[in-house]
């Protein structure tokens, strides 16, 4: 975040991003064909596919220069039939009510299918933080919290990290929601902090996961590990520390890229030089240990795991057909479009769904709710290793579920959810 204490002068949101996939649609089209192999009755389908709240607030913040700028936030809660809602906060310019309804119900899924008692939301505010400074940062997240007070807590909605928020974030919900309870309530998000009360383990959860979910793939497909190459896009903190955990397993990366550029080197390429690359200059753009490729061609180079760990709709009907790995591991939510689907289906290219490969993150930031509820925190092994059983068997039911329906994967992952929430619903009830 860039130091200045306002806005500068010329500030202006860029222009919302159209070509791409409307997010709920694309989510939609995958739900409607697991609602249909259920044989859903309508009202459940109703229920199941509407949000319970969708909230728009306005935040006005009074910069040092005396004028004020509003931002727009928002948070929806999809469904809190498991248990309290959960997801995370983003704050980018392009973010969109759709977005935030389709990254919610995926978190709804999500949360189903491994077991969790959390319903689904996701939240955001529509500024670019990059061209903001702390402070304007700390105002904005501290007004959109004290917006939604009447929703957020333990036991009601609890948010997280996401695009362009981190710890420091969470410290400022937590802090501002403490002190208007008048109790310090470190329950109410997950990503904290170590000493306000994270957990160990937490910030590599998600990348960890998308590593036991790919070597789960792999045993599946006969891939042996030692014998493999990966080739991660996106290189922050989901797809580094996928590559590096996958390296460590004895996969080869041969190809790596973020936003500023993409490199190919077949005999491996040095993950820690490019970490430390990334620490020097901020991104990938000039990496000197492997040749430089244009970054649509990332996607595209022959593979045995190909990991999208970088923004939704990144793969879809112009390039699918030209996509050469046997497995893809979901790292992003929604890198592949609906339209992809087929397409990669008629490949037999075997993909991990996000709602599954990258449910790590949510899935420790649970054990962080679970420390904070009874105030014992565990090892950074015992979180690792609960993960890991945890992975693995949501694998196993979501590959049993798809052999089971003669399904993909990802439609396999929705039947399973959808099946429970809505089995939790009938048993519930519906009250009025």
């Amino acid at each position: 975040m860039a130091v200045e204490s306002q806005l500068p002068a010329n500030y202006k949101e860029p222009a919302p991003i159209l070509d791409k996939e409307n997010p709920f649609e694309s989510m939609m089209q995958r739900f409607d064909v697991a609602a249909h192999l259920l044989n859903l009755e309508p009202g459940l389908y109703e229920y199941l596919k509407t949000p319970v709240k969708q909230i728009v607030v306005s935040i006005p913040i009074a910069l040092d220069s005396g004028e004020i700028k509003v931002f727009e936030g928002y948070r929806v809660i999809h469904n809190n039939i498991l248990g309290p809602s959960k997801g995370g906060i983003r704050y980018a310019p392009d973010i969109s009510l759709d977005e935030m309804k389709a990254l919610a119900a995926w978190m709804t899924w999500k949360c189903a299918i491994m077991s969790i008692p959390f319903g689904g939301a996701k939240g955001g505010v529509k500024c670019d933080p990059s061209k903001l400074s702390q402070l304007i940062v700390e105002k904005i997240t501290r007004r959109y919290t004290a917006n939604l007070l009447e929703i957020l807590g333990p036991d009601g909605d609890v948010p997280a990290p996401d695009m362009n928020t981190n710890e420091q974030v969470m410290a400022w919900i937590m802090d501002t929601y403490s002190m208007h309870t008048k109790k310090t309530a470190t329950g109410v998000v997950t990503g904290k902090p170590l000493l306000l009360g994270g957990s160990l383990g937490r910030r590599e959860a998600t990348g960890r996961g998308c590593m036991i979910v790919t070597l789960s793939a792999m045993d599946k497909v006969g891939i042996k590990p030692k014998d493999s190459t990966v080739v991660v896009q996106g290189f922050g903190n989901v797809g580094s520390i996928a590559a590096k955990l996958l390296r460590e397993q004895g996969c080869k990366i041969i190809g790596i890229g973020d936003v500023s550029a993409a490199y190919y080197n077949k005999k491996g390429i040095d993950l820690d030089k490019a970490q430390e690359w990334i620490k020097q200059n901020r991104t990938l753009a000039g990496f000197p240990g492997a040749e430089s490729i244009p970054q649509d061609d990332l996607l595209e180079l022959d593979c045995d795991v190909l990991v999208p760990a970088a923004k939704e709709d990144q793969i879809t009907q112009r390039n699918a057909g030209k996509i050469k790995a046997k497995i893809i591991c979901e790292g992003a939510n929604g890198p592949t479009t609906a339209k992809a689907d087929p397409i990669l289906q008629d490949k037999g290219i075997l993909v991990i769904p996000d709602i599954l490969a990258n449910a790590g993150g949510v899935t420790v930031s649970y054990f962080e709710w679970v420390q904070d509820r009874i105030g014992y925190f565990w090892s950074e092994d015992r979180v690792n290793r609960r993960l890991e059983k945890m992975m693995k068997a949501a694998f196993n039911a979501v590959y049993a579920t798809a052999e089971q329906y003669k399904v993909p994967l990802r439609i396999g992952a929705y039947v399973m959810a959808i099946d429970k929430v809505a089995k939790t619903l009938k048993l519930r009830g519906i009250y009025g």
